[in-house]
């Protein structure tokens, strides 16, 4: 049996199993001493998610208006441009992968994240439910449902599925899927 790549993203984690994780790292790091007393690490929101992804910017990606192969890895053979929508190319120029590839092996965005755009979707800490539209700060996610939120895009979506602002529910906390992954950050407050 081949080992498995640790410098690729984990994935086809359910978000039971991130949130299980944030917690166990949380606890860990406490008894260490490590960590902030009232600090937890968990999931991002879907609205601090979007926030690190765009990195100050407001266009479609934090690359700028559109996506094409070899900015991140996506089913590229459907790039976007938020002016055109999807652009077809029945012969990518960069080859499409049909797996996860090596984190940061792609541009980062202006905050120094890898891998916003593609790769893995992320799971989010939110209920996937209604969500604000316009210009507001900070909104929270839907009180309950029976999906969660994931973000981000992964190496088998088109690169509409890629933007910034892209949000998508399809799993319950305990479904996983070879293309879902998740991205801890360490804030104030509860796991």
């Amino acid at each position: 049996a081949v080992p498995p790549d640790l410098n690729r993203p984990v994935e086809q984690v359910s978000w039971d199993d991130a949130t299980n994780y944030c917690a166990h790292l949380t606890q860990q790091e406490q008894a260490a001493g490590r960590l902030p007393s009232g600090w937890v690490y968990r999931l991002p929101t879907e609205s601090e998610r979007e926030y690190a992804c765009r990195a100050g910017t407001t266009t479609a990606f934090h690359y700028g208006s559109a996506l094409h192969g070899g900015m991140a890895n996506f089913f590229d053979y459907y790039e976007y441009d938020a002016t055109t929508g999807d652009i077809y190319f029945a012969n990518p120029t960069v080859p499409w992968l049909p797996r996860t590839t090596t984190v940061g092996s792609y541009a980062p965005n202006a905050w120094g994240l890898h891998d916003m755009h593609g790769n893995v979707w992320e799971w989010c800490r939110d209920w996937y439910g209604t969500y604000p539209t316009g210009s507001v700060i900070d909104p929270q996610g839907a009180p309950s449902g029976s999906v969660r939120v994931f973000r981000g895009g992964c190496w088998i979506s088109y690169g509409r599925g890629c933007r910034s602002a892209f949000r998508s529910g399809s799993y319950g906390p305990s479904s996983g899927n070879s293309d879902i992954g998740f991205r801890v950050v360490l804030a104030p407050g509860q796991p």
